[in-house]
């Protein structure tokens, strides 16, 4: 077994907590869960790439990163309005 495989399997229940509390938690918690997750998602991607030799994982990894951002901004700007 690859050591990309076992990264990328330490990093799933890291994600997977990120997601619960963007699911469950208060708005503050939402925005910074998704902002974690995004970032954990990135990397997990980028692993993947190593661990299956698929180059175009890393494209999709990029664009996560550039898409991440501004998806935060536009989400912060619309809680805005409810807060």
């Amino acid at each position: 077994m690859s050591p990309w495989i076992l990264a990328s399997g330490a990093l799933v229940p890291p994600f997977a907590i990120a997601a619960a509390i963007g699911w469950r938690g208060r708005i503050g918690q939402r925005l910074a869960a998704y902002q974690l997750a995004s970032s954990i998602a990135v990397i997990l991607l980028t692993f993947l790439t190593f661990a299956t030799d698929q180059p175009s994982l890393t494209d999709l990894a990029l664009t996560l990163v550039l898409l991440t951002l501004p998806g935060t901004l536009l989400l912060a700007m619309f809680v805005e309005r409810w807060l």
